[in-house]
Formats: structure tokens, sequence, C-alpha cells
């Protein structure tokens, strides 16, 4: 439903996993939350970009599917009954700490007394190719940006070009259910961690994978938006044409922060500076968490996003329960708190 009016003790802009753990830990501390995402679903880019690749840096699961880690934190935020607005972005922020209204893009009017920012990148979209007839390759499958399920290129013939962590990822977790995977780059070496390097370098020697460097898309071969073909160039002008049912084209993300740069908070590149202590922002009453925010020694990993998370709603109990000390207190002693 749109054009609701909902008043709530802090407003958390974007659902995916920092968003999401930051409503467990205001919960924890009986604050109450909303939770308000551009993406119609809950999880941000493990939902969007890569709910079937493995997450490996997630304390006591040695190894999580995107999709999954977005269920157990659903799942973990039960208890509290968080409302979602989902499918639109937050467009003004107005007030002050303690009083803020936020109003979205379906005319949704919130009454919060803090801000939690979990933009993650903010709005983002794939640097796509400068090649021609993309758009009608994209409308069919035959080119994408990124893999919601490895079954769909089961048996298939992929072209997967780029040369960072998701290139490699997907070319390695691919030839599994690939019949063939050429990884293309225009230069022989590769941005990635060193384990996945290793672990290219084994599934070139087994032939597994076929790494074609150093090459660069030229153009794309097939009718009616149904790929047959993706021709390769270097930059001395050899060709080469492979065939192909799907390119996946990992050139990175483009974002941006939206109506969010307008706020009045300070920037830099596309992130928020905070406090490292509390996450808040140059705007007072207002926390950044994620990716979207930045201090000295800042890791981008999912791990810290939820230390954040924890920081900010600590912070933030103060300005809701002014004449409240807060007693730290371990959730083994107090378990989750009662919420009738």
């Amino acid at each position: 439903m749109a054009g609701e009016t909902i008043t709530t003790d802090v407003a958390i802009i974007g659902a995916g996993p920092t968003g999401l753990f930051a409503a467990f830990e205001c919960g924890m501390l009986k604050l109450n939350s909303i939770l308000i995402d551009a993406l119609t679903d809950i999880g941000g880019q493990c939902t969007a970009l890569y709910p079937e690749k493995p997450i490996y840096d997630i304390p006591a699961l040695p190894a999580v599917e995107g999709a999954r880690l977005i269920e157990n934190l659903a799942e973990q935020i039960e208890p509290f009954d968080v409302p979602r607005l989902l499918g639109r972005r937050v467009e003004t922020l107005t007030g002050h700490r303690g009083a803020f209204t936020l109003g979205t893009s379906k005319g949704d009017i919130i009454h919060a007394r803090a801000v939690i920012i979990a933009a993650g990148a903010g709005a983002f979209g794939p640097n796509r190719p400068p090649l021609e007839n993309l758009e009608a390759f994209e409308t069919t499958g035959g080119v994408q940006y990124y893999v919601r399920r490895r079954a769909d290129f089961t048996d298939k013939t992929l072209v997967i070009a780029g040369g960072g962590d998701s290139a490699l990822d997907w070319a390695l977790s691919l030839r599994e259910v690939a019949r063939k995977i050429y990884l293309v780059h225009r230069r022989d070496k590769f941005r990635a961690a060193p384990e996945s390097l290793r672990q290219l370098d084994e599934a070139v020697t087994k032939g597994e994978i076929e790494k074609i460097t150093p090459y660069q898309l030229k153009s794309l071969k097939g009718k009616e938006g149904t790929l047959s073909g993706v021709e390769l160039a270097t930059l001395d002008g050899d060709t080469r044409l492979l065939d192909a049912d799907h390119l996946l084209a990992f050139f990175g993300l483009a974002t941006d922060l939206g109506p969010v740069a307008q706020w009045g908070m300070d920037q830099i590149r596309s992130t928020i500076p905070v406090t490292p202590s509390t996450c808040e922002t140059s705007l007072p009453g207002v926390f950044a968490i994620g990716d979207v925010a930045t201090y000295p020694g800042k890791l981008k990993l999912i791990l810290q996003g939820f230390s954040e998370a924890a920081m900010a709603a600590h912070a933030i109990y103060p300005i809701i329960n002014p004449d409240q000390a807060l007693h730290f207190e371990y959730s083994t002693s107090k378990g989750v708190p009662d919420t009738k």
C-alpha cells in the first residue's frame, strides 16, 4: 500500500544485510523501526546480484549463499514485527535530530526520531559495454550482468568478460554446470583475491575454463536477440569469434546516492563520512552504515556493516530515551525483548 503515514523511532533506509541487522539491533534495544528500500525485495545486492553466490566471511558460517543469508536475517527480526516499505525510495528528509520527516516516491510520510542510512552503494546498475544492438540481446537474456540462478546456465556456452572478483568468482562457480566457459579480459593480470587466482590457474590447466587475453569485446552475433557468438578484438586489431549462448559482462556497478546526496551531509565520492564510534553523519541524528559509510580504516565487508549497525543503534538509544541510561547487557543474559 502506498501513501501511508507512519510514526516510528528509527527509519532505516535500505533493506540489505546491514539494514536488516540494524532493525534487529534496534529491536534488541526496544526501539521501533521501519525498513524502506527502492527494490521490491529485501536483501539489497545479496538478493539482486548474487543470491546463489557463496559468501565466506560471515562469522560462524563457513559458507552461505546470499539468498540464505537474507533469509536468516529476516528470520532474526521476525520477533520485532518491523514494517517494510519496498519498491519506493526516500526522496525527502526534513526536520532535525529527534524529529525527522521522510517522504517517499510513492507518497508515504514517515515521522522518525532518528535515521539510519544503510543504502549500500546507493542506487546501482551495471556498467554496460558499448556494443551495437546490446539492448536487443539484454531483453532476451543473451547478455546478462547478474547471476540469479546458476541452473539457467546448465549446459550452456558462456563468455564471461571482466577482470575482477565477480568475473572470476562466477567463472569458477559456473564451470560446474556450463558446457564451456571463456573468460575474457583486456590484459592478462586480474584484480581478484589470491585464492581465486590460484583456483583460476588450476581450472585453466585442467581445461575447465579457457582464458582469453588480451582481448576486448567488439560485437555481438545473432538474430532477433538470440545470441550465437561474441566477437573479440585486441588493441592491435586481431579478432576472434567465440560461439556463445550467453555473455556475462562484469565491469562493475554504476552507483548513485540519488536524493540522499541533496540532504546536506558531507560526502566523499558517493560515500558519507561518519564518526567511527557512533556512525553519525555530519547531520545530527542521521547515521550511515555499510558500504555507504566511510571513515579511516573502513573495510567494505558485510561483517563490518553488522558492527556499525550495533554502534548506530546504541548511539540512537539516548535520542529516543534521553532520560534513561542504557546499561549494556549481553543477549545471552537478556534474550530477545518481549515486544507485546
